[in-house]
């Protein structure tokens, strides 16, 4: 009885020994080395929030056996750490398990693409797969295969450099005033006559010179006229009138300022004369009560000749001589207009008010006595005080909200905020910044809700969606919402849409002179596999911030050099 159960015994190891040496997996192992495998992007790297693969292979011929399974595996592991992306199948074409056939006589080939969310610490790894094989209910696992080593994450490298936006003052240093009068002459005559100069419009501003010439506020900037003759008589002598008139129009006002004790400098006066006026006479029958005008009207279309247009206007007779009572005086006339020149405070005064009775300045004058200061406590002082005298006004709640954003107090900065959208409801300028404080609370959907409801707040606004397409992976986005800045995101977001050409927008920007430009200079050499490039930059990057010598060591993008000597000094 022992020995049947030690024959029996026998027979199964023998069994068992045959059928593991027939296993077709066996096989699959040892010519494992044969398949081919092709992973995109290698380095992988980190996209928006993830990291996104495609692989390809292909098994040489009567490799795959036809009745085999397999499960394939893409694992990036990280330290202790690794995280498998989705597996897929595949099988020999006598297999009844899913998957992609592979077939024994030619062999085959497949493709797979997959994404996992990035994970801080992925950077640091190397991708493999993993190969389960079934045959007959038997599984094996095939010795993994490294098929990419290191993460590329440049895009973390975006500068948070959201801009948030002021409300600006609208403060002028002077305003310029008009003051028309109108002298009316005599037929042919271009003499001023006394009465002319005792007008209601001349009164009116011999009354107001007097106090001009005392306020230190208002300085007399020069006087312009236009002088005209009416339309009538010989063309020739009618421009020599209209001259005449402008000058002796001049001469009657700056008389008037001088006996004012006004000074007047050279080149004060501006007088034009400006012939027939045609134009003039057109618009006051228009507005005239005249019977005919309609008929006069459509002589002027008519006719484009002047010495015509008379001919055809008198030979209406009766209506000719109501015009010449009615219209042509009217037009024997010089419009002067005496221009003052209205000082605003100085900036010495505003600061001598800010510092003494800040309440007397308008909102104005306030808004723009902060610009004169670098003070950030001094501005936040003079906003405050814009937010409490003037408390309609959405500036001074926004403008503190921005002094806030500057110190990174971004809580202070949101109610601040708020504030100014209760006073002015959506406004852009206060839409774009309410997104700024989304955006650095890492809320990127109301970030950019804001954004688009920002639109004519200013070019801040492209730029800092700029910022949030290069955080979501949307470079074409981003490229275009940088187009026409230099900056270093500007120069980021071309790089990561595939231009490797970003040395003029870094140049040009105010972020030239950072070490993190010259390493991305250094990333951009790499790419395009110019060494002498990618070393010089590099070298600037370390020099500038010595950060730069860990970081290049183990950064996927320089993976291709590691092995360079020179790199290598650069880097230990």
């Amino acid at each position: 009885m022992r020995n049947r159960n030690s024959k029996t015994l026998a027979l199964v190891v023998v069994a068992s020994t045959v059928l593991i040496a027939c296993n077709p997996l066996n096989k699959m192992v040892k010519r494992q080395g044969e398949v081919n495998y092709e992973l995109t992007p290698n380095p992988v790297q980190m996209h928006g929030d993830s990291i996104a693969i495609t692989l390809n292979g292909s098994f040489p011929e009567k490799y795959f056996n036809k009745k085999v399974s397999a499960v394939v595996t893409p694992v990036i592991v990280y330290g202790e750490n690794s995280e498998s992306f989705d597996a897929f199948k595949l099988k020999g074409e006598d297999s009844e398990a899913e998957g992609t056939i592979i077939k024994y006589e030619p062999g085959g080939s497949f493709s797979h693409a997959a994404k996992i969310p990035y994970k801080d610490g992925m950077e640091y790894a190397t991708v493999e797969l993993r190969v389960a094989g079934e045959y007959k209910g038997k599984t094996k696992d095939l010795e993994p295969r490294k098929v990419a080593n290191g993460t590329k994450i440049t895009p973390k490298l975006v500068m948070s450099s959201d801009k948030a936006i002021m409300g600006t003052d609208k403060f002028v240093k002077f305003t310029l005033e008009d003051n028309n009068v109108e002298i009316h002459y005599l037929v042919s005559s271009s003499s001023v006559r006394g009465s002319e100069m005792n007008d209601a419009d001349i009164k009116e501003l011999k009354a107001k010179l007097k106090g001009w010439n005392e306020d230190v506020k208002m300085e007399f900037n020069g006087l312009t006229i236009s002088a005209y003759a009416s339309p009538e008589g010989e063309l020739s002598k009618n421009e020599n009138l209209a001259n005449e008139r402008a000058a002796s129009a001049a001469k009657s006002i700056e008389s008037l300022l001088k006996r004012a004790k006004v000074e007047i400098p050279e080149g004060f006066s501006t007088p034009s004369g400006k012939g027939e006026d045609w134009s003039g006479f057109k618009t006051m029958m228009q507005g005239s009560d005249i019977a005919d005008k309609e008929l006069i009207i459509r002589v002027l279309e008519t006719y484009t000749d002047g010495t015509k247009r008379e001919e055809e206007i008198k030979n209406i007779g009766k209506t000719y001589t109501e015009v010449s009572k009615k219209i042509l005086p009217q037009l024997r006339r010089s419009q002067a207009n005496l221009v003052m020149k209205h000082h605003n405070l100085t900036d010495d005064e505003i600061k001598a008010l800010v510092d003494t009775k800040i309440d007397s300045l308008d909102v104005e004058q306030m808004l723009y006595a902060a610009t004169l200061y670098t003070d950030a406590a001094k501005k936040e002082s003079i906003y405050k005080s814009v937010s409490s005298i003037h408390s309609s006004d959405w500036r001074g709640p926004n403008n503190v909200g921005f002094i806030y954003m500057s110190q990174n107090k971004l809580a202070d900065a949101k109610a601040e905020f708020d504030k100014a959208n209760g006073l002015s409801a959506n406004n852009p300028i206060i839409q774009n910044n309410l997104g700024v404080v989304a955006r650095l609370n890492g809320d990127l959907a109301g970030a950019m809700t804001y954004y688009n409801n920002a639109s004519g707040a200013g070019k801040e606004v492209a730029q800092n969606k700029g910022i949030i397409n290069i955080i979501q992976g949307d470079y074409a986005s981003a490229t275009s919402n940088y187009s026409g800045v230099k900056s270093f995101n500007s120069a980021l977001a071309q790089l990561l849409n595939g231009d490797n050409n970003i040395g003029g927008t870094i140049d040009g920007s105010d972020d030239k002179d950072e070490a993190v430009s010259s390493y991305l200079k250094a990333i951009a050499a790499a790419r395009a596999e110019d060494k002498d490039a990618m070393m010089k930059y590099l070298k600037v990057a370390i020099e500038k911030d010595g950060l730069f010598k860990a970081k290049a060591k183990t950064d996927a993008e320089f993976i291709s050099f590691r092995e360079n000597a020179d790199f290598q000094a650069a880097v230990n």
